[in-house]
């Protein structure tokens, strides 16, 4: 009977430290919001005067969420198979990039050239930056992470930063090939202009509603795309054998070694199904942003990476909310 009393009591009892903790918090917020850029009494001010800015603001924060959700997904599933961050993800991204312009610049599509008329040039830019960078993504997995499976973590990280480097140098020289890519410009290190293909078409406007917000056609595109490569992805981790013996494989190696599953070819699969996922994203960008360059690999890896942790890096679903 005391006893319960007792649990009664402390149940009931207020947690004041928290609560302190939750104060000291907001007042930290408060106090150095204002010097990091986070002025939570400005921001508020700002969204009751326009809401409409916050609208528009979420609205690019979604497209190119779903971007970087695509790279995160690489980041995720990999780190789900082996337990290792392929730091050399995002720089993989960005050959994606640099093969699709390479491919369009070739058929000689320009700014001002039709989508149906490009449309052919971006499919086969499709095929080479996915094979492009699902074949590399099988090499590096093949001979830089597979001899280092059983060393301890630390060795196959280092190796995976050094294959960012190599991949950030070949995209660097990749851009110095203007004599025979003439679309890389002039400069090795300058961002290199990607065709402005898709339609920028307000779709508010255009179904007779008057609003600052902007929302076109190319958002939806973009978003559409990247939306269905995920819901893709999650079909075939969820429902196909290959994805069943992925999931197995995730969970445990050596069990799934013992039921007859090939290790080697599902940790194969899994980082090819990677790589077009970062080769598409490259096209994706460039679609969207209208330039690449050697540097962007590096900043896409940090916030996919951001996105993977977040949502639980090793959780597909989880990436996707993330990004």
């Amino acid at each position: 009977m005391i006893n319960a009393l007792d649990r009664q009591t402390t149940k009931n009892k207020i947690p004041w430290q928290k609560i302190l903790l939750y104060i000291g918090v907001i007042y930290l917020i408060l106090l150095i919001g204002p010097i990091a850029g986070f002025d939570v009494p400005r921001i508020i001010g700002e969204i009751k005067a326009n809401p409409a800015l916050l609208i528009q603001q979420l609205l690019i924060g979604l497209v190119n969420g779903a971007i970087i959700a695509i790279i995160a997904l690489g980041y995720t599933m990999v780190y789900g198979i082996i337990e290792l961050i392929n730091f050399a993800h995002g720089d993989l991204y960005m050959l994606g990039g640099f093969a699709s312009l390479t491919v369009i610049g070739a058929f000689g599509i320009t700014d001002s050239t039709l989508l149906a008329i490009a449309l052919p040039a971006i499919f086969i830019a499709l095929l080479v930056s996915t094979g492009l960078c699902a074949g590399l993504n099988i090499a590096t997995e093949r001979y830089a992470y597979r001899p280092l499976r059983n060393a301890p973590r630390l060795a196959p990280l280092i190796s995976a930063i050094g294959i960012s480097f190599i991949f950030q140098n070949m995209g660097l020289f990749w851009g110095g090939l203007k004599s025979f890519i003439p679309v890389m410009g002039v400069n090795a290190a300058a961002p290199k202009s990607f065709p402005d293909l898709l339609p920028r078409i307000d779709i508010l406007k255009y179904f007779g509603i008057e609003s600052t917000i902007q929302f076109t056609t190319k958002d939806l595109i973009v978003l559409v795309v990247a939306l269905v490569l995920m819901i893709s992805l999650h079909i075939f981790v969820q429902y196909t054998r290959w994805g069943k013996a992925m999931r197995a494989t995730a969970q445990n190696r050596d069990a799934a070694k013992m039921m007859g599953i090939n290790v080697d070819g599902i940790i194969v699969l899994t980082f090819l199904i990677g790589g077009m996922l970062a080769g598409s994203a490259g096209l994706l960008v460039g679609l969207y942003n209208n330039t690449v360059v050697f540097t962007m690999g590096f900043t896409a890896g940090l916030r996919a990476f951001t996105a993977a942790v977040l949502g639980g890096i090793g959780n597909i679903i989880g990436a996707m909310l993330g990004g």
